[in-house]
């Protein structure tokens, strides 16, 4: 059964010291989890540093959020640990149709899992926000640091409005959400599911846009990345990598060569943990059509890739003509996008890959940020998403790059990402502004 809350009441009604955001450690994407284990299991000692970075430089977060709030709802994360319930939950469900993919090793050392400490101060305008540490305890940190952002703005940009007020607010939001899922309701073999963790309004919005999506499109909705949502609304817990492990091991390679062939080290090292369903290719941390172009032949008999910063028509396209040069089937393969998705987007490309491949899309920021239009009292900008990610930009001493399909997405000094540049090119690398 869905929960109901009084969001508007709940909003406003805030009496108490603290109204944390991050209320359990599983309150995460799943992914975090599936490569948690791996980083453990393969590199335990490995220290790796995550950085605040705000590609909407309009947006002055530190004049808007307040330093010591932030503070306040970090160090509480810091005190949370995994529940008994959520560890027994994790050991005992079944994800990707297998059991126990979490060994017992790794689950007996998350019991006593804790986040490490941070680096917070002001400058220009900016919040410098660092993770250092080891990798396998600093990586837990990015979705709740962005959750909490995120959130501590929207409450920054709610605080004038009265309880009537908000009521309108999330009433036309609600009538906005349920508009997308009419149409996405004539999209007959749909497969999406909910990737809007890090840059949600807020949990309690989240949450209703998951129960909205269960209900209105039924068995089309095929789960959540947050695995806290997905364990509360007994929905499928879903991800699989992400960029900071091309990232790291790229940046701990001991030659050109090494750097080199990283994208494929991780996919072995990922195959030694996990299978079918789960072997997803991620193939732009630094560019597409380099990845492509030296791929070993067996990458081509994973399940399907993740074009993440390209669009999703054009990704797509070039990851299908490279599976029909290597004689597979496109037909039999999967493609998942999630990559700044809208409903137009989701139609446009369902529309055009029907037929041509398997398909599913992961929705974020415009499923669980989206109150354009909504306010009663005229545009508020506090309420705009903006584009802010926690990635990798450290290890071990060294500094870290992602290229990416999008040259704004680009992350690390501009010596290192020059120097990436002449070794992985710039062929199929096209600029477009980030929204999200």
């Amino acid at each position: 059964m869905a929960t109901f809350t009084d969001m508007a009441r709940r909003v406003y009604n805030h009496t108490w010291k603290l109204d944390p955001i991050v209320r359990s450690l599983l309150d995460t994407d799943f992914y975090k989890l599936l490569m948690l284990q791996m980083i453990w299991g393969l590199y335990p000692g490995v220290n790796a540093t995550f950085s605040l970075i705000n590609r909407t430089k309009s947006v002055r977060l530190a004049d808007e959020i307040d330093i010591d709030e932030l503070r306040a709802q970090l160090d509480h994360v810091r005190e949370l640990r995994f529940t008994k319930k959520e560890m027994i939950w994790l050991a005992g469900n079944s994800f990707y149709g297998s059991k126990q993919i979490f060994s017992p090793a790794f689950l007996k050392w998350l019991e006593d899992f804790r986040l490490p400490d941070y680096t917070l101060e002001r400058r220009d305008g900016q919040f410098v926000l660092e993770f250092p540490g080891l990798w396998m305890e600093t990586s837990m940190w990015e979705i709740p640091a962005l959750a909490i952002i995120n959130e501590l703005r929207s409450r920054a940009a709610l605080k004038h409005y009265g309880p009537f007020t908000l009521d309108v607010l999330y009433a036309r939001a609600k009538a906005k959400m349920w508009e997308k899922v009419e149409r996405l309701q004539k999209l007959p073999d749909l497969r999406i599911s909910d990737f809007g963790t890090r840059r949600r309004h807020s949990f309690l919005w989240q949450r209703w846009c998951v129960d909205a999506l269960k209900e209105g499109i039924g068995d089309n909705f095929t789960g959540t990345s947050n695995v806290k949502l997905a364990m509360d609304t007994d929905l499928e817990a879903l991800g699989t990598n992400a960029h900071e492990l091309p990232m790291v091991l790229a940046a701990l390679a001991s030659s050109d060569e090494a750097l080199l062939a990283s994208p494929y080290q991780v996919l072995t090292d990922w195959e030694r943990y996990y299978g079918g369903n789960l072997k997803i290719v991620l193939p732009d941390a630094f560019g597409t059509d380099s990845f492509l172009e030296h791929a070993p032949d067996w990458v081509a008999d994973w399940t399907g890739f993740r074009p993440d910063s390209a669009p999703a028509i054009a990704g797509g396209e070039r990851i299908i003509s490279w599976w029909k040069s290597r004689g597979r089937d496109p037909r039999e393969k999967l493609l998942i996008f999630s990559d700044g998705l809208d409903v137009d987007m989701i139609e446009e490309a369902y529309l055009h890959f029907d037929g041509k491949v398997r398909m599913a899309f992961g929705w974020g920021t415009n499923l669980t940020n989206d109150f354009a239009g909504c306010e009663p009292d005229g545009p508020n900008p506090g309420l705009e998403p903006i584009s802010i990610v926690a990635k990798v930009s450290e290890a071990n001493g060294r500094p870290v790059v992602k290229l990416s399909d999008n040259p704004a997405k680009a992350t690390g000094t501009p010596e290192e990402i020059a120097r990436y540049i002449r070794l992985f090119g710039e062929s199929g690398r096209v600029e477009y502004a980030v929204k999200v």
